[in-house]
């Protein structure tokens, strides 16, 4: 099974969201879906993120810009980089991923979409009201559903167990429990990972 820890606000998610599907079903895995809320994790362990904002290296912001921008067309989505607000505060969004459970991908892929592809804020419920509307979720019991105390305090176990297994960012994708990759660019070494698998199981 492939464990993948994501939040909607991050543009590295949001291709890797987009190309482990294809790939878990290339090898008959299973995804589970886990929402977190990476500006957590940014907050108790890696606030190195928030310092490289702060003093940015413009020769790399440079680079990032075009390595986002050739990841996204070998991917077939649209990435505005960077959205007007940025970094968003995803928080009622991943609650509501959380809040869908099993039905959250259409979800999920509608709020990457509308934030990156359109840029849009995923924190107003405006823009909210408009996903759940795109996919047919009802929006009064949506924003019903994500006040929930269960609710949020899922979202901060999710957050806080992958911070314990090992996890500083998103999107973390773990391979039967404890062999953990970061980004979207280890999904050539989450494919080996899965052939190695396959070949075992022969």
């Amino acid at each position: 099974m492939i464990e993948f820890f994501f939040d909607c606000s991050s543009p590295w998610t949001y291709l890797a969201f987009h190309n482990i599907q294809p790939l878990a079903k290339e090898f008959r895995v299973e995804i589970s879906w886990r929402p977190i809320l990476v500006g957590g994790i940014f907050n108790s362990i890696n606030p190195s993120v928030y310092a490289s904002r702060e003093h940015p290296v413009q020769a790399k912001v440079d680079y990032q810009k075009k390595d986002m921008a050739d990841w996204a067309r070998s991917a077939g989505l649209t990435i505005k980089m960077r959205p007007t607000v940025f970094p968003v505060n995803s928080v009622k969004t991943m609650r509501g991923c959380i809040w869908l459970g099993k039905d959250m991908l259409p979800f999920a892929r509608t709020a990457f979409e509308i934030y990156w592809g359109e840029d849009k804020d995923i924190s107003q419920d405006t823009v909210l009201t408009e996903v759940c509307k795109r996919v047919g979720v009802d929006p009064a019991k949506f924003f019903a559903g994500i006040g929930q105390q269960a609710i949020k305090d899922q979202l901060k176990a999710n957050t806080d167990e992958v911070m314990a297994r090992g996890g500083f960012g998103s999107p973390t994708i773990f391979i039967d429990r404890t062999d953990m990759y970061f980004g979207n660019d280890r999904l050539p070494l989450i494919r080996e990972a899965l052939q190695r698998r396959r070949a075992s199981a022969a």
